[in-house]
């Protein structure tokens, strides 16, 4: 599956379960942008339908219990900066089509900073976009 296609998905996905709202452009001035939002419990969640993603989270990825909230609160605030530093400046177009707004005083809760995080770390898995805020041992070699 091509960057593109994991990324429509991606933001289909968070469409659907309500968990961010995107305004599509109406042409290329005009920016993307994913914003998050509660579901009907309350609380916020994220949706990637990828099944390499599942895979990713199940066989490669770290699990929940070796972060913290606030570590993974501190990764996200730089990992979302640094991509919409890219959306923004035009890098890695093929990857990165929408920004995230993320507001690092909100409380998301541990689940969705890990899933978040996980995304991140994702994209550096599966397509080699390599970021400044994951850590070392969350970056990958495909």
């Amino acid at each position: 599956m091509h960057m593109k296609n994991f990324l429509l998905i991606l933001i289909l996905s968070l469409l659907s379960c309500s968990c961010f709202a995107q305004t599509e452009p109406k042409n290329e001035k005009e920016k993307s942008e994913m914003k998050p939002s509660k579901n009907e419990d309350g609380e916020w969640e994220l949706t990637v339908i990828d099944p390499q993603f599942d895979y990713f989270l199940n066989a490669i990825a770290k699990p929940i219990s070796q972060y913290s909230e606030s570590y993974l609160k501190n990764r996200n605030t730089l990992l979302v900066s640094e991509w919409n530093s890219y959306y923004f400046s035009g890098r890695y177009r093929n990857i990165i089509e929408s920004s995230i707004d993320y507001d690092p005083k909100e409380k998301y809760g541990v689940k969705f900073e890990y899933k978040l995080y996980q995304v991140f770390a994702y994209v550096n898995w599966k397509y080699g976009l390599k970021m400044n805020g994951l850590s070392g041992s969350d970056t990958t070699r495909h």
